[in-house]
């Protein structure tokens, strides 16, 4: 290879995470590419026209809702995306539990919002649920600073906001530690009284993972964000976020390459040389950020320059280890969704037609992990549901609707294999969301749902883990992905994570790019 490089730092993936890693490489006078396998960019945030029978129906085929870009607004704030077409909408109200007896309770934009709701049910859980929150919103305002800087470095500051957070605070130290140490499911169950409120906090939290598992109740965290921050949508879909990244990297003088998966990421005495493609071509560079799950990346490096401790700790990092894994089907639908039966029990007349809809009970949300867990598919119904048209109405035909269907908890493995059950356990969750939106099925004009094997191959990921390493306080800062693959310095010099599987993990925020960006910058100095 050449003395000099043609590129400062090539880029694995072409997802958000790559693209605003490039970005903020490119802004600071860098020469980088972004090489991406498929004809387009954006990978798990994205949108199209995917269903043949409604071709002017847009899916999203994996993130939707814009809840951690409006914890950590700073990717679209600082690469100016709204200059490029980037522009979101908050949902009011954002997620809404909706019991089997046809009760509902809006998740409110504040704890004294949300707290009103559950004084319908009772008044011994709205009071519990005021103090439970001045515990979550102490543990955000001290994981917040965290969060958005790189662990590999002092962040002085960001440790001092903590620092004064917990001396604020100090009183409720304790009980914060036995909160997050401990089973989500005890801290909701311990706490609330009724199915109602028990529910509906089993059924929000068990979207980060089971509820059951020990130090699960840093899952509250997610709770406390919606409240705080509420949720938003991408006019015009989540492409709009991709397309604008990749507007503003090209404005920067950065390049994208379609069509062009990496095939290896040529190292040699110890330090990154360039990325082979799998067309045979070599792009020679300085640095390589692979916005790819870890496992990937690791595994694309030239063979022998890894040692083997590393590739196996990085192969054994859990992705869907609990032996779930969410499923997605999108349908799209002659008329509009209507939350009809839970409305008309609501004496405020609140319409639920634009709100994240969560359907299950304590029951089912345990039930659907530890069937998921020995292969099998439980038959009691948790999933979310939402209407992005209803929204955005721009997404699908005047009068119509595109329903996104997200089932939490269906097996990684199933006994028969999800060949032979794909389609009947698609209409099954169909049947289960009719049951709570009447009319549902009747309106159907096409259909498309994936599981775990079709996330794995069509995302590139391991177990179709789509925060690539799965959530907890074991895999946070420098364990993420693993013990000695965190920092800013990987076994390859040269060689930089850039996606989910690094701090501060999955979720719509280009944090993890923006993080790989700035250690590639040290590097390059």
């Amino acid at each position: 290879m050449s003395t000099t490089p043609l590129y400062d730092a090539i880029v694995i993936g072409a997802g958000h995470n790559g693209l605003a890693s490039a970005c903020y490489l490119a802004a600071e006078g860098r020469k980088v590419i972004v090489v991406e396998s498929l004809g387009k960019v954006g990978g798990m945030a994205s949108s199209g026209y995917l269903i043949p029978e409604a071709p002017n129906h847009l899916v999203h085929p994996c993130a939707l809702d814009l809840m951690s870009l409006r914890v950590h607004p700073m990717m679209p704030q600082e690469l100016q995306l709204e200059r490029h077409g980037f522009r979101q909408t908050e949902m009011e109200p954002g997620y809404v539990y909706l019991h089997p007896d046809g009760n509902s309770l809006v998740f409110g934009r504040s704890a004294e919002q949300t707290a009103a709701e559950i004084r319908r049910f009772s008044t011994a859980d709205a009071t519990e649920f005021l103090a439970l929150m001045q515990l979550v919103n102490t543990f955000i305002d001290l994981a917040i600073p965290m969060m958005r800087v790189d662990p590999a470095q002092m962040n002085l500051g960001a440790k001092w906001q903590a620092l004064k957070v917990l001396i604020k605070n100090r009183h409720l130290r304790p009980e914060l530690m036995g909160l997050m140490k401990s089973p989500a499911y005890t801290s909701i169950m311990e706490r609330f009284e009724h199915p109602v409120t028990q529910s509906a906090l089993c059924c929000l939290l068990g979207a980060a993972g089971p509820i059951t598992g020990e130090g699960t109740g840093v899952y509250f965290a997610l709770l406390g964000f919606i409240q705080r921050f509420g949720l938003g949508r991408a006019v015009g879909g989540m492409q709009t976020l991709s397309d604008a990244l990749a507007a503003r990297l090209t404005e920067l003088g950065g390049e994208i390459r379609l069509h062009a998966p990496a095939a290896e990421i040529v190292a040699r005495g110890g330090q990154t040389q360039g990325v082979r493609l799998a067309s045979g071509e070599v792009l020679e560079s300085r640095s390589v950020v692979a916005a790819v799950h870890p496992k990937i990346a690791m595994n694309m490096v030239t063979p022998g320059a890894i040692e083997r401790r590393y590739l196996t700790r990085v192969d054994l990092a859990p992705a869907n280890a609990h032996g779930g894994s969410p499923m997605k089907i999108d349908v799209a639908l002659r008329g509009q969704v209507r939350a009809s039966r839970h409305e008309a029990l609501r004496a405020d007349g609140l319409s639920l037609r634009k709100s994240v809809l969560l359907i299950g009970t304590v029951e089912a949300v345990l039930d659907n992990f530890k069937c998921a867990a020995r292969g099998d598919v439980s038959r009691l119904p948790y999933l979310w549901a939402t209407a992005p048209s209803a929204v955005d109405p721009t997404q699908a035909p005047e009068g119509q609707d595109i329903a996104y269907l997200y089932p939490i908890a269906m097996p990684l493995e199933p006994r028969e294999g999800w060949d032979a059950i794909r389609a009947a356990v698609t209409q099954m969750v169909i049947d289960q969301t009719d049951a709570y939106l009447p009319g549902f099925k009747s309106q159907e004009i096409g259909r498309r749902a994936e599981a775990a094997p079709d996330f794995a191959s069509r995302l590139n990921v391991p177990n179709g883990c789509v925060v690539h390493i799965d959530t907890g306080a074991s895999r946070t800062g420098l364990m993420r992905p693993a013990f000695g693959l965190g920092g800013d310095t990987l076994p390859v010099k040269g060689l930089f994570f850039g996606g989910a599987g690094i701090h501060p993990g999955g979720g719509i925020n280009g944090l993890p790019g923006r993080i790989a960006a700035g250690r590639v910058k040290r590097y390059l100095k």
